[in-house]
């Protein structure tokens, strides 16, 4: 591994999206949205991402300058297309219309069809939350995880996001920085994505993810990649989750669901995804997120609870969801961003390709 300078990671990226055909200012927010997946620590969905979008707007998947249209709407809730342009501005173009919608009903809708893979998933919710929104949102996928009690796959790993507006108290007593509870997690034990990075280590995942040939759980990612037979999270239920996301997205955006894919990841493009803004002021209990009575705010009790918990291992004490991401965002910003060798390599390698085109 090695570390790159925010500035400098954002400056390469947005280089290369702009030889790709993304215009300026997207290509800006693109690179923007990229390097920060990185410096949160999200390696698999950030620079390691970019070759596998070039390939896509090489081979005409993916449309550079094609961004979302309205379809439909009405009151809260809009139905748009993507247009197959760049998966991760579409998504974040939703999610300021959810949040617009929002601001205007309490509570705002956005239902994304024939788009293309919105890169790190936990990207929407930190920009809700940040904006003091409540969020959830959710993306299908090609098919690549095996309905339980099945050996073949039907279901996508289909991310789902949830996130809940905090700051934390300043110095001087009143609100501080943002520091939002996200929850970004895919509906098998580990993305397709996180199973290459510990086989590109030599590593064996900490618990099992999957089954190997012989239909036993394994923890090698090189052997669940080769059967792929991800395991769903939570057995049983996962896997219910993972069909009634992926079918919601589908009739919502009138687009497409996971049986409509093909199972090649070199032509996944196409994806429904849904994206929801809850107004602060629309609930009160909501509000109270990031109101902060006697120094105290619903959310931080509830943390506060979740951190007296005994931990099993002494130097790994227990974390609510983001609160390793905002670790790893003040170390990427002081010390510089790490990436992966293989993931450095290939877009070093990007880059040289595009500087001859």
């Amino acid at each position: 591994m090695r570390r790159i300078a925010f500035a400098e990671l954002q400056a390469r990226i947005e280089l290369v999206l702009l030889a790709l055909g993304v215009a300026p200012a997207r290509a800006a927010l693109g690179a923007r949205l990229t390097a920060e997946t990185d410096r949160d620590g999200v390696r698999t969905h950030g620079v390691a991402r970019l070759p596998r979008f070039a390939q896509h707007v090489r081979s005409g998947l993916i449309d550079p300058r094609a961004g979302p249209e309205k379809v439909a709407g009405f009151g809260a809730i809009e139905r748009w297309t993507g247009r197959r342009g760049p998966g991760n501005l579409a998504a974040y173009g939703a999610m300021q219309r959810a949040m617009e919608l929002a601001r205007e009903h309490g509570l705002g809708c956005v239902a994304l069809a024939d788009t293309s893979h919105w890169m790190r998933a936990g990207t929407y919710g930190w920009q809700a939350a940040d904006a003091g929104f409540a969020a959830l949102c959710w993306t299908n996928t090609l098919p690549n995880l095996p309905p339980w009690g099945a050996s073949t796959v039907a279901l996508g790993n289909n991310p789902m996001v949830v996130a809940i507006p905090r700051r934390v108290i300043s110095s001087g007593g009143g609100e501080g920085k943002s520091a939002p509870i996200v929850l970004d997690m895919a509906m098998s034990q580990f993305s397709y994505g996180t199973l290459a990075a510990y086989r590109e280590r030599g590593d064996t995942l900490p618990v099992p993810g999957g089954y190997d040939e012989r239909g036993q759980l394994t923890n090698d990612p090189g052997v669940i990649e080769a059967t792929h037979r991800a395991l769903p999270i939570g057995y049983w239920k996962g896997s219910g989750l993972s069909f009634v996301l992926d079918v919601l997205a589908a009739m919502l955006t009138g687009g497409m669901a996971t049986h409509d894919f093909s199972t090649d990841p070199a032509k996944e493009v196409g994806q429904s995804q849904v994206f929801l803004a809850i107004a602060p002021a629309s609930v009160e209990t909501i509000e109270e997120l990031s109101r902060f009575a006697q120094g105290q705010s619903i959310a931080q009790k509830a943390i506060d609870a979740l951190h007296a918990a005994t931990p099993i291992q002494a130097e790994k004490p227990v974390r609510y969801p983001g609160e390793g991401a905002l670790r790893c965002r003040e170390e990427s910003m002081a010390l510089g961003v790490v990436v992966e060798d293989a993931a450095w390599d290939a877009f070093v390698k990007l880059e040289l390709e595009l500087s001859h085109v």
